[in-house]
């Protein structure tokens, strides 16, 4: 082969490689954008981030009715001076939770959902902690924002009205 075959070869083979290869990489930033659009951070590790507006407090209660409505159990719970750490388990998981107050009303929340081992993480359980989190917590806003109904009150028309 000559020199014009040969990088002809070569530049076939990387495009070809290069069009094999758009089908995960559109894959990647498909799930990538949904987390982004979540606002939810990972690392390889296998840990799930958010940052809430929201207190410790108001964090720790959405955290405790998440995990009551996902069915898993509270082992144990343990204040430090950042904030709160919650240990809960699932079938063969164990599940921390870390709540961090960066203010009074912004709180970190970090979940880690161990498997089995040491090393084994279940960053898909992690995540869905923090989006249910998410979703209890805005529920519990939006019913301290409903007005309390009053004693009803009768309407009058007006008598151009009646």
């Amino acid at each position: 082969m000559n020199k014009l075959q040969i990088l002809t070869t070569k530049i076939t083979a990387l495009l070809l490689g290069l069009m094999i290869l758009q089908g995960c990489a559109g894959a990647a930033l498909t799930a990538g954008s949904m987390a982004a659009d979540a606002g939810l951070d990972h690392t390889l590790s296998g840990i799930s981030y958010k940052t809430f507006t929201a207190s410790m407090n108001d964090m720790r209660t959405a955290a405790f009715n998440t995990l009551d409505r996902l069915d898993m159990d509270i082992a144990d719970q343990v204040q430090d001076p950042a904030g709160w750490t919650i240990i809960a388990n699932a079938h063969d998981r164990t599940i921390e939770i870390e709540l961090e107050a960066l203010t009074r009303r912004v709180t970190r929340m970090r979940v880690v959902a161990h498997q089995g081992g040491l090393f084994f993480k279940d960053a898909s359980t992690a995540t869905e902690i923090i989006v249910q989190t998410a979703q209890t917590l805005a529920m519990e806003m939006d019913s301290r924002a409903l007005p309390v109904a009053g004693p009803a009150e009768t309407a009058t028309l007006s008598p151009d009205l009646k």
